[in-house]
């Protein structure tokens, strides 16, 4: 039996806490009511956007839905429970300066473990980054260098701490980030905390306002001109594709054809994408964006005519943390076309090559549960995935 209870359990049981039919609800999340009722019942996949909308009628956080943060070891929780320690004291590090080696060394290996879903050996290096790279900016006053490194550090924690559903902290993390991209001028270290606090915009189902904080973003960096180069196209590309996520799961086809069209735009001047201050950017990633915009919008053909030439070669340039969420739109992708077996192969290509990071992605787990209701334990290798998930023992 699951050892957790589903989102859409979650639902039913937040909506009968209330005193609130499935009627009520369905019409205040804008959602038919045997939808709702598939939603509770497993058959169907609580979505970024459902879950958006079923919490602000229930006035509770997506995450909450989603029953995040997942259990994770104990060695998990107290590693958090230290970086969160780190993230409040962020003007004490207990840290001396490191030599600057030691240091370039620790945040090339941290960005590394990072793209590669390898979320709990990131955590036990971040408090020691976190410290030292802020130990050495104090020392050196407003080396632009210097903070962006404080800057980049803080971007490795907020992706662990998004990805394993610690909201509050991720949401203390990107204010971290801001105030050490601001504490000397550095437009494109202030780009990629943008970016992130837009993120925490996203996980919130706060679409409309995480678009203003790309927006507002987006100007600046313009505003501070610097001619035409890679990273230039790379910052503001990275900051276009955020608008896509945003934007498709808003429901706004235009907004996302315009950010789209941007990104496409800049990434014809990067021959093969890059990573800069954390935020990977050219031809391939904007593809797989693309492709998950067109499952949010319901343009199943479209993404089914993307998904086969991209599954059938990724860009092989791409680590683990991008290549893992191909797969999980693909499996969400074929769930919708209600290609089970195409859905199962696609989860399966996840764990393979980001097992941490399909472990406690939403969507990932949502496919899951919706194929394990199907075909409850008939089948050997979802049985396997959902104990590795926690979903069942």
């Amino acid at each position: 039996m699951e050892s957790a209870p589903t989102a859409g359990e979650n639902i039913a049981v937040l909506r009968k806490t209330r005193g609130m039919g499935q009627t009520k609800l369905a019409r205040l999340s804008g959602l038919s009511l045997s939808y709702l009722s598939k939603l509770e019942t497993g058959q169907r996949p609580v979505t970024p956007p459902v879950a958006a909308a079923v919490s602000q009628a229930l006035h509770v956080t997506p995450a909450r839905i989603f029953g995040q943060p997942f259990m994770g070891p104990v060695e998990q929780s107290d590693l958090l429970n230290e970086l969160r320690t780190t993230v409040r004291r962020h003007t004490l590090p207990r840290e001396d300066v490191p030599p600057t080696a030691e240091l370039s060394q620790a945040l090339f290996k941290a960005a590394t473990l990072r793209a590669d879903t390898r979320y709990l050996e990131l955590l036990r290096i971040l408090p020691k980054l976190l410290g030292q790279s802020t130990a050495m900016a104090i020392t050196a006053g407003g080396d632009a260098t210097a903070w962006g490194q404080v800057a980049d550090a803080y971007g490795c924690a907020y992706a662990v701490a998004h990805r394993l559903g610690h909201s509050d902290l991720a949401d203390m993390i990107v204010a971290r980030q801001a105030w050490a991209a601001q504490q000397t001028w550095n437009p494109d270290a202030e780009a990629a905390a943008a970016w992130n606090e837009a993120g925490t915009y996203q996980s919130a189902g706060q679409y409309e306002d995480g678009l203003a904080i790309i927006e507002r973003a987006i100007s600046r960096y313009e505003s501070a001109g610097g001619g035409s180069t890679p990273a230039r196209s790379a910052i503001l590309g990275s900051l276009h594709l955020r608008g896509v996520v945003l934007a498709s799961r808003h429901k706004d086809s235009g907004a996302t054809s315009d950010h789209l069209t941007r990104a496409k735009t800049f990434a014809g001047a990067i021959e093969q994408d890059v990573v800069l201050h954390n935020l990977t950017f050219g031809q391939g990633n904007t593809a797989l964006y693309e492709l998950a915009a067109h499952i949010e919008l319901g343009q199943l053909d479209d993404a089914t005519s993307m998904s086969g030439p991209l599954m059938a070669a990724p860009p092989s340039w791409l680590k683990p943390n991008r290549i893992g969420r191909l797969y999980i739109d693909v499996a969400r992708a074929k769930l919708m076309k209600k290609d089970h077996q195409g859905a199962e192969d696609a989860l399966k290509g996840a764990f393979r090559v980001a097992p941490q990071m399909a472990a406690v992605h939403p969507m990932a787990r949502e496919v899951l549960r919706v194929l394990f209701v199907l075909h409850q334990r008939t089948k050997p290798d979802l049985m396997s995935m959902a104990k590795k998930t926690g979903l069942t023992q």
